[in-house]
């Protein structure tokens, strides 16, 4: 492996496969034997065990994990690769086996050093376990707590499904402005800007309610807009200032009919990302199932 100062990182990468898509192909691979099939997988050194003669590496990328097998017999730049320091980026390429331990591996012919990680990782078995710095530093917080990366992913898929479930129901998405002349649709300490051209002051908004009712009045009778809104109070792990709203309106309906979307689209959700309507949080068992008891303010 080259030093520092002629360390040259590759341009492009030729990736051929993932870890998880690897680790689904091969399932059902024998302990001790080989595929006959080669790979290519590029991700970050999460962790590195050198026993002298072989060596072991966890590779992540973006689905998953897979291990990587080194051994001085099959693998070029055997002592190179033993270097490595857990965060570094690497693209290796070799035969797709499964070790007599039971672990499905890539053992390396070939290997290339892709990124230096300037700062080491966190605890491997606690990751990291600072809240201002997980909050802060997300990036860090995705690479080292697993946990972290689901909670991502399982977002993205909320938004994709919220949004395919509304339009399945005729509803219309939207983006209304994020300027507001005066701030409105909600009680909450607004941000404040001044539009030079216009030279008037504005607000970024603080809820999308105004702009999504005139499109009613419009004659779009059912409108949605995933909304990132902006409120200037307080600041913690629960509550940030900037944040991403649902709201839609649906025309000749009641709050009745809210209701009952509502439950729908939540337990919906929950079968989809969960598997089931029965989950738990903060340590209770909730259950989703439509229909939800009703009841009044009062009663609450």
């Amino acid at each position: 492996m080259s030093d520092e100062s002629t360390f040259r990182p590759p341009y492009r990468v030729e990736v051929t496969d993932r870890a998880a898509d690897l680790q689904a192909a091969h399932s059902e691979l024998p302990a001790g034997e080989e595929t006959g099939k080669t790979a290519t997988v590029a991700g970050r050194v999460m962790l590195l065990r050198d026993q002298g003669r072989t060596a072991f590496a966890t590779l992540r990328d973006g689905s998953g994990a897979i291990q990587l097998w080194a051994n001085p017999k099959h693998t070029e730049d055997f002592a190179g690769f033993t270097s490595l320091n857990l965060g570094d980026w690497v693209v290796a390429s070799g035969d797709i086996v499964r070790t007599r331990r039971g672990e499905l591996s890539v053992r390396i012919n070939s290997w290339q050093l892709l990124a230096r990680a300037r700062r080491s990782f966190g605890d491997k078995w606690k990751g990291i376990s600072d809240p201002d710095l997980r909050y802060r530093q997300r990036y860090v917080d995705l690479w080292a707590n697993e946990s972290s990366r689901k909670v991502f992913q399982a977002r993205s898929r909320i938004v994709s499904l919220t949004r395919r479930f509304l339009e399945d129901r005729g509803f219309v998405e939207v983006e209304t402005p994020v300027f507001h002349p005066i701030p409105g649709g909600a009680l909450a300490r607004p941000f404040v800007t001044h539009h030079n051209a216009l030279d008037m002051e504005l607000y970024l908004r603080i809820a999308p309610e105004l702009y999504l009712k005139r499109l009613v009045v419009g004659g779009i009778e059912r409108v949605f807009e995933i909304a990132r809104v902006f409120r200037n109070e307080g600041l913690s792990t629960r509550h940030n200032p900037e944040f991403t709203m649902l709201e839609l309106y649906q025309a000749y309906a009641d709050y009745g009919d809210m209701m009952q979307l509502t439950e729908e689209l939540t337990a919906h959700l929950a079968t989809e990302i969960c598997g089931t309507t029965k989950i738990t949080y903060g340590g209770r068992e909730v259950d989703l199932t439509p229909p939800w008891r009703r009841a009044s303010l009062i009663e609450l």
